[in-house]
């Protein structure tokens, strides 16, 4: 069922899952049965899911500081480092975030009177 904060993910919770075997592990058979079943199925690796998870974590707007930890990273910057790419449409966001923040609000009309104050 659930585990503690600090028990591992995968596996029993205090024992590592055994690495795969990089030629015939658990791992590789699988890819290759389903690129036997799906001949246009990529060459992936443990690595690949990793970049794939932080990848989808970005996409479903999880913050820097988060991803971070979810990956084990250092730090966020090491993080960003890898993964600025992925958080380029958070500007459309922000500028999108602004927009309608100006629409709402009076901040025009404020900042209009402040500028015909001065004139």
């Amino acid at each position: 069922m659930g585990k503690a904060r600090d028990q591992l993910l995968f596996g029993n919770g205090s024992e590592h899952v055994k690495l795969p075997a990089s030629r015939n592990g658990w791992f590789t058979v699988a890819v290759r049965a389903a690129q036997e079943d799906d001949p246009t199925f990529p060459r992936v690796t443990p690595h690949d899911l990793r970049h794939t998870a932080a990848s989808l974590a970005v996409q479903a707007g999880a913050h820097v500081k988060a991803v971070q930890r979810m990956l084990g990273h250092a730090s966020a910057a090491m993080t960003l480092d890898v993964y600025a790419d992925l958080f380029d449409d958070d500007l459309d966001a922000v500028a999108a975030a602004l927009d309608q923040a100006k629409r709402s609000a009076n901040v025009v009309t404020v900042l209009s009177r402040e500028r015909d104050r001065k004139a």
